[in-house]
């Protein structure tokens, strides 16, 4: 995406539109080659925030490295950058969604929204584009750890109860629960994350079981790949010692 206005629906873009193109390119081809400044994740994305406007969403999750995390974002946004899209980072991790599912626990300082739940909505609007990372699919003593870590740092959290007695610890259990698995796809993907095999598709299959034929040696099933000629033959990796044009054909 550029700044540049948009082009005619089946015309080549203006001059004016080519050379601001042309210029944005230039400019993130030098700081690529000369190295942006290095900043901070927070740093980074204080400078980005914005009311308006096209935005890319960078998620922080639990990936592992986070130096992966960390790595990707400052590129992610020194690219963007030049073509006047903003990147904004939302905190979606496990940590995160524990603290904002206990508002009423923590200090002012402490709380968090639930950017999940606001992604969530953004998907269903139609109006999101997120870069979502790696995330873990938290099990009970994965939570357990988190919890026990965010309270040795100050958060009055609630402990996890196995076994609810009352009508709270079962809330606080109900709460937990929510952070507990698969429990971002679902809502960034709309469900589509799923691929376990629906319930009436394994009572199917069970009733009716099918097993895998024998090889047959008159078989004229063959699996080939391209010995030559395919991108894997005349693929080069180029460093441009200074901003340069480049056609590709």
């Amino acid at each position: 995406r550029t700044t540049a206005p948009t082009p005619t629906a089946g015309l080549p873009p203006p001059r004016s539109a080519r050379l601001a193109m042309g210029a944005s390119l230039s400019s993130m081809a030098q700081g690529v080659c000369a190295g942006f400044p290095a900043r901070s994740l927070a740093d980074a994305n204080r400078s980005s925030q914005t009311g308006s406007g096209d935005k890319i969403i960078y998620t922080y999750t639990d990936e592992a490295p986070m130096l992966a995390t960390h790595a990707f974002y400052p590129m992610v946004k020194a690219f963007c950058s030049q073509a006047g899209v903003p990147v904004e980072l939302k905190d979606i991790s496990v940590a995160a969604r524990v603290i904002s599912s206990f508002p009423e626990f923590l200090k002012e300082e402490q709380r968090m929204a639930d950017d999940l739940t606001a992604l969530g909505k953004l998907c269903q609007a139609g109006k999101a584009n997120i870069i979502k990372l790696p995330n873990v699919s938290a099990s009970v003593p994965q939570l357990r750890a988190c919890i026990a870590e965010l309270q040795s740092q100050g958060y009055a959290l609630p402990n996890y109860p196995e076994d609810p007695k009352d009508d709270k610890e079962k809330d606080i259990k109900a709460r937990y629960g929510k952070v507990l698995g698969s429990a971002v796809n679902p809502v960034l993907r709309e469900g589509n994350s799923d691929r376990r095999a629906a319930v009436p598709v394994k009572e199917y299959a069970f009733r009716y079981p099918h097993s895998m034929g024998k090889w047959a040696p008159e078989s004229k099933t063959h699996v080939a790949s391209m010995p030559d000629g395919d991108f894997y033959s005349h693929e080069k990796s180029v460093c441009l010692p200074a901003a340069t044009e480049a056609r590709i054909e």
